[in-house]
């Protein structure tokens, strides 16, 4: 679905736009720097009321920035102890600024508000983070999974220490791009975020092992066919790198025509950009000059970059696939959640007969009870 408003008309609407703030003036993580309105396209039909915050996190190399996030309200009196939290990991919305959750809303609008919409029903407020870089100072580096759990957890913190009717009791739940970060999160929570009360996540359409087939990027890709989304995921991912590492000279691996499209992702979301890819023709293999497996250890570096924790969770976690995915790589993250399981990790999986979209609200059927299981 492609976005229907302009980045353009949102700001005009809603005066928003990214904090500007030096780089000495850093908000402290989970600490709240400014509150500002939703703009009507970045709020659910479901939700009572909502604002969007700028706070203290982290990003690479834990240097300090100042993140944003949405937070919507359920109808209703808050119950004794406050709403409990669901945090909400969104998927690939893209990589600029204008992109960026709290400002323009989903890309598969229809989808995340019925999702969303779900949780608030069940008496649940929902805090989303942007991640680092979307939508305020700083390149968002794309997958990079230790810099979403910081910039989740910040966000929570920042929401209950503004609103008091909000517990600090909460829940991560994403999907694909969002489905790793809750990954990330659920191995890191308690110990990022000790002064909340983390109880578990759930994660769908979650990529794993990814290191494995990125390695072999290169010249020599053939030209197959892929979907609409799969090639901006990568010209994000190598616009992640340039941001999480540029010591490696990621520039010099690609074409002319490969330094172009990365540097267009940059400023185009997620439904335009695989349109423009689409139309244009665009086969990876002829945005290299040279192979991605011409870097040392380029697998440990992916790995390091944007590979699942594969132990050490101490709350539970819902993984829920669709068995029609080809968004991400489906018998990897069966082969990750067989893992996990295998190692006594506290996981649960639920298989659907969908796609990588579809899986998002099917889930709902399993993911609605396993999560009010962790706040009874």
């Amino acid at each position: 679905m492609r976005r229907i408003v302009t980045a353009a008309a949102v700001a005009a609407s809603c005066a928003l736009t990214p904090l500007a703030a030096p780089a000495a003036a850093q908000p402290a993580p989970g600490a709240v720097a400014a509150v500002q309105p939703l703009a009507p396209v970045a709020t659910p039909p479901a939700a009572a009321s909502g604002a969007r915050l700028l706070y203290g996190s982290t990003t690479v190399g834990d240097a300090p920035t100042t993140a944003s996030a949405a937070v919507y309200f359920p109808p209703g009196e808050a119950p004794e102890g406050g709403w409990p939290v669901i945090a909400w990991a969104h998927g690939t919305v893209g990589i600029g600024d204008d992109c960026a959750y709290s400002i323009a809303g989903p890309g598969a609008r229809d989808r995340d508000w019925e999702y969303l919409g779900a949780w608030l029903d069940q008496g649940y407020a929902v805090v989303a983070a942007d991640y680092a870089g979307l939508g305020t100072p700083g390149e968002h580096p794309y997958l990079d999974g230790i810099v979403e759990a910081h910039n989740i957890v910040d966000a929570v913190r920042a929401a209950t220490a503004q609103y008091p009717s909000l517990s600090r009791e909460w829940v991560v739940v994403g999907q694909s791009q969002g489905g790793a970060a809750a990954v990330f999160t659920a191995r890191h929570a308690t110990e990022f975020g000790p002064d909340l009360d983390f109880r578990g996540a759930v994660g769908t359409g979650v990529p794993a092992y990814l290191e494995d087939v990125l390695q072999f990027l290169g010249p020599g890709v053939p030209p197959i066919e892929l979907g609409a989304h799969t090639s901006a995921y990568v010209l994000y991912l190598l616009a992640g790198l340039q941001t999480a590492h540029p010591e490696l000279n990621i520039e010099a691996l690609l074409t002319d025509a490969g330094r172009q499209w990365v540097e267009r992702g940059r400023s185009v979301c997620l439904e335009d950009f695989g349109a423009e890819l689409t139309a244009d023709n665009v086969v990876l293999g002829s945005l290299f000059a040279r192979p991605l497996m011409s870097l040392p250890n380029v697998h440990g570096l992916l790995a390091g970059y944007l590979g699942l924790p594969e132990s050490g969770y101490d709350r539970p976690l819902f993984l829920g696939q669709g068995l029609r995915d080809t968004d991400v790589l489906t018998p990897e993250t069966l082969r990750f959640a067989a893992g996990l399981i295998a190692r006594g990790e506290p996981v649960t999986l639920r298989v659907y007969d969908d796609d990588h979209s579809g899986t998002v609200n099917a889930s709902l059927v399993d993911s609605i009870p396993f999560v009010r299981g962790l706040f009874e």
